[in-house]
């Protein structure tokens, strides 16, 4: 059952793309957002172009054939699965993500490809059960290497669900040669860090966790080999495809992050 009494993390997100899977309730939030943050809408795009060019980058660059994306969101074209798929048509990837609207749209998108792309509806803090479900079990079924994907929704967990565990323990479970995929809302800001997370627990409740520092998401990558940047970036600055790519010109909250080896 679709909530529409409230803002929804994924909707909000699809709003700031300029997608249209969203309502009322959405738009006005992102509206509040953009007040709080006026770089919001340009740090989504950012952030979804990122995306994009980091699953490119590991099908071509390091074969990367397997793909499980954490918190997916709504379906927006290009998806994962046909960014990968360009390269490779056997690509296969797994979504997960608990929003009931996410699971419906993606499961009505995904229902022309069922050989090779499938959605969970998971809570991504509950590692354990992903990783026993079927379609995770089909995806490590011969040991080839794997990219996990946590783009942009690691924000969205509380310090008490230890997000830097969860990155831990997914990377443990992974075959090895395999890759982690991690950006996340970050600011040096504390007054911005604040307001931002404030907003969003009083509109979503238990679906966010807070805007961090940029030493805490350096945090996440702790064990593992940074690839093409000495270290995380602004992720507008990960590999651009060229001038004309999406760029974040404020600093007052960026998409810090990279793409990462298993050590």
């Amino acid at each position: 059952m679709v909530d529409t009494s409230k803002p929804s993390v994924a909707r909000m997100y699809d709003c700031l793309l300029g997608g249209t899977d969203n309502y009322a309730v959405d738009r006005e939030a992102c509206e509040e957002l953009l007040r709080l943050a006026p770089s919001a809408r340009e740090l989504a795009l950012v952030n979804r172009a990122f995306l994009v060019r980091a699953g490119r980058y590991l099908a071509r660059e390091h074969g990367v054939r397997r793909f499980l994306d954490h918190g997916s969101g709504l379906p927006t074209r290009p998806n994962l699965h046909q960014v990968a798929q360009e390269v490779d048509p056997a690509s296969e990837v797994v979504y997960i993500d608990n929003d009931p609207i996410v699971l419906g749209h993606g499961r009505m998108m995904l229902a022309e490809d069922p050989d090779t792309t499938a959605v969970l509806n998971a809570d991504m803090r509950h590692t354990e059960a992903i990783f026993k479900s079927e379609e995770v079990r089909h995806l490590l079924r011969d040991g080839q290497p794997v990219a996990a994907m946590f783009v942009s929704v690691l924000h969205c967990i509380p310090d008490a669900d230890d997000p830097w565990a969860l990155v831990g323990r997914v990377a443990g479970l992974l075959p090895p040669g395999s890759f982690m995929v991690i950006s996340q809302l970050a600011s040096d800001q504390p007054e911005l860090r604040d307001s931002v997370t404030q907003f969003m627990k009083e509109i979503t409740g238990d679906n966010w966790g807070r805007v961090r520092s940029i030493e805490e998401v350096e945090r996440f990558f702790v064990g593992l080999e940074v690839l093409e940047t000495p270290r995380p970036v602004e992720v507008s600055h990960w590999l651009p495809d060229s001038d004309l790519a999406p760029r974040q010109y404020t600093t007052e909250w960026i998409e810090y992050g990279a793409v990462a080896r298993i050590a």
